[in-house]
């Protein structure tokens, strides 16, 4: 099954329902957790993740913003399902 299409330029649901940047198997959540971890900038995350462009990585950012309450409860959720193992 082919992944849906966003209003996002480089952001995209996969078939397990999960926003990815587009062309990559990273999950928005996954970019925004180094961003709220670490304090890193947009070009800081280019750096560590150098696969995903600088493009990517701001639509990225504008969608969780967009979606902050959803995903947020994702990442809390995950945090939860760790924390239990």
């Amino acid at each position: 099954m082919a992944a849906t299409a966003t209003d996002y330029k480089h952001v995209e649901i996969n078939d397990n329902g999960m926003p990815v940047i587009t062309g990559t198997t990273m999950k928005v959540v996954e970019l925004v957790a180094s961003h709220l971890t670490y304090g890193w900038s947009p070009e800081k995350l280019h750096f560590q993740y150098p696969h995903v462009a600088l493009g990517q990585i701001y639509s990225a950012l504008a969608y969780y913003w967009d979606h902050k309450e959803a995903l947020d409860a994702d990442m809390q959720h995950r945090h939860e399902l760790a924390e239990q193992f």
